[in-house]
């Protein structure tokens, strides 16, 4: 071990300090490393097996803090490696030496942590992680789905016709003579028109099969993604042959939780289960990117093994806030499988090439060519320097621009007017705090329209005011993650607009409570929405939050122009630092499709 001195801290009395913590566990107890709630657990876990070894209840509190940062489990041979502060050294144990120990605890004997080589899991993500990949495996080894050869080929070219859809076809093809499929593409790749034209064909199949038409279910991690599901679905359906329409009639979607039936007295079961499974006869997930290991295993329990299952999403986005990043994996583990179910959908739609090319150079980590887009100039793509005071100010001032135009189209009572400037730009930043934080930016923006109208609003509401609703609210009809404006109506109240899919709601403001200022937002937040023009606010190259799949998210939700705020140094930062996730699901994927005896075909079962 190497030698340090233990944390200092500026307030003896800091929350974060676990005064009662002794040995290697008060040492680790530092704010970039073990929280207190690390600390507390893995002094219970000792204290419940009489494990007392420092090593070992310290591998206990990083195995608790790897969970608590996305991970799945913890590395013990590379957790060593973790960036600090530059003057932060800790005793760090050797590798070897510590796998040995922790091996060798009552904690392993008694169940409440799993060793696999050099990955330490807590046992419910280990046995989550393995239900995982013995459920996919016995997927995607059942005996195919029957399908009429002639019948689906017809459908293919009535369904996708011409060569601007091959991508399309092919993916269908495949995902129509599957039970599982992993349909993946970046932002505007035709995934929705894929899921559709899929799903005319599977329930024309269906029909002639058995004589009915297939339940199917359309859902997302999040009410709001559901939401933009169900209306790119429903846009994508209206494309189609009058028949077709008629054969897919009215689809809607539905969050993760209702779909698998939420239940008051846990936060991780349902009401469907493996013994209660679903009665769908499809089921497609999309953003499948934000949805973690704990949520796919109980969607896999809970699917008919004869039941189609279509996962949909964008591998190199933002991963779930909570453990682990199940599609990136999925993804990976699969890769040279000859029984792979991953169809990638490669040519963008949605917007032009050169934020087609910088998306490109962020997904392959080209740095080099990332900023070579960005500094070519041109309509599409631009680099706004942090360090130049003109060109923030002329920043600053185009995004004052649009929170006053916002204002009076507000004070206008002009509800049209309003949702098209909120649509019209987003500003995205990857902290919630801090100068490159979104409340430091909702701030700047409010008091620049102050200087400019000679108006300050004082109260929580005012006319052209944004809102973000941040909790579902099933009263009002509202998920999390809906954005609406503030107006005044023809007799001077305040009432809020929301655009929901097609339609326009308009509500009192005393009747939304979970809602906050967006005039900037979280990346994070914006994921599944989109906007003509987005802002992307990069942080200094020391944050930990600057990521490429960071960067990557932001930039994919511009429709016709992107501008990066930052320095060339922030550029690079974001571009080499990839977010790193501790899981063993690619792993237990490449072995059990490499050894055909690993699972049996109803191991589902």
């Amino acid at each position: 071990m190497t030698t340090a001195a233990a944390p200092v801290w500026a307030d003896p009395g800091d929350r974060r300090r676990v005064l009662g913590a002794t040995g290697l566990l008060a040492r680790f107890n530092h704010p970039e490393v073990l929280a207190a709630a690390d600390v507390h657990v893995a002094q219970r876990l000792g204290a419940l097996v009489d494990e007392t070894a420092e090593d070992v209840l310290l591998a206990v509190a990083l195995a608790v803090r790897a969970v608590r940062t996305g991970s799945v489990c913890l590395d013990l041979a590379t957790i060593g490696a973790l960036p600090l502060e530059d003057d932060v050294v800790l005793p760090w144990p050797e590798p070897d030496a510590w796998r040995e120990a922790v091996a060798a605890s009552p904690l392993l004997a008694q169940q409440l942590l799993r060793l696999d080589g050099t990955r330490l899991y807590l046992d419910r993500y280990w046995r989550e992680e393995g239900q995982v990949c013995d459920d996919l495996v016995a997927r995607v080894r059942r005996t195919p789905p029957e399908v009429d050869p002639a019948l689906l080929e017809r459908g293919l070219e009535r369904v996708f016709p011409g060569e601007g859809y091959a991508e399309q076809r092919d993916a269908a093809r495949g995902a129509a003579t599957r039970w599982t499929t992993v349909l993946t593409g970046g932002p505007g790749t035709g995934k929705t028109t894929t899921v559709a034209g899929l799903l005319t064909l599977v329930a024309e199949q269906h029909e002639l099969l058995t004589g009915r038409t297939p339940r199917m279910a359309l859902s997302a991690p999040t009410g709001k993604a559901a939401a933009r599901l169900q209306e790119a679905v429903q846009e994508a359906t209206e494309r189609l042959s009058p028949a077709d329409q008629d054969r897919l009639g009215v689809l809607t979607a539905s969050t993760l939780h209702r779909l698998l039936g939420w239940r008051p007295d846990s936060r991780v079961r349902f009401r469907h289960h493996r013994g209660n499974r679903l009665p769908h006869d499809v089921v497609v997930v999309d953003e499948t990117s934000m949805v973690s290991l704990t949520m796919m295993a109980r969607l896999l329990e809970a699917m008919r093994p004869d039941a189609r299952l279509v996962l949909v999403g964008d591998p190199d986005q933002l991963a779930s806030v909570e453990a682990g990043a199940v599609l990136a994996d999925l993804v990976a583990g699969f890769e040279d499988s000859e029984v792979s179910p991953v169809a990638a959908l490669r040519r963008t739609h949605r917007f032009g090439a050169r934020i087609g090319a910088l998306a490109d150079a962020l997904r392959t980590g080209d740095a080099a060519e990332v900023l070579a887009q960005l500094r070519a100039g041109g309509d599409e793509v631009e680099l706004v320097d942090a360090a130049e005071e003109t060109a923030m100010t002329r920043f600053r001032d185009d995004v004052a621009d649009v929170a006053v135009e916002l204002r009076r189209a507000g004070e206008a009572g002009d509800r049209a007017g309003a949702l098209e400037a909120l649509a019209g730009h987003r500003l995205l930043c990857a902290h919630r705090e801090g100068p490159f934080g979104v409340g430091g930016w909702n701030r700047l923006v409010e008091r620049l329209v102050a200087e400019r109208t000679g108006v300050t609003h004082y109260d929580e509401w005012y006319a052209g005011r944004p809102i973000l609703v941040t909790a579902n609210d099933y009263d009002q009809l509202l998920n999390n993650g809906d954005m609406g404006a503030t107006v005044r109506d023809e007799e001077g109240r305040l009432r809020v607009v929301v655009q929901l899919g097609g339609t326009t709601r308009e509500l009192a403001t005393s009747r939304l409570a979970g809602v906050e200022t967006v005039h900037a937002m979280t990346v994070h937040k914006s994921q599944g929405s989109q906007a003509r023009v987005v802002s992307v606010v990069l942080p200094d190259e020391q944050s930990r939050l600057l990521t490429r799949e960071l960067f990557y998210t932001a930039v994919t939700r511009a429709q016709e122009r992107v501008r990066v705020v930052g320095t060339e140094a922030a550029v690079r930062a974001a571009v080499s630092r990839e977010v790193q996730r501790a899981s063993g699901l690619r792993e237990r994927l490449r072995s059990a499709l490499g050894d055909p005896g690993v699972a049996p075909e109803d191991a589902a079962e």
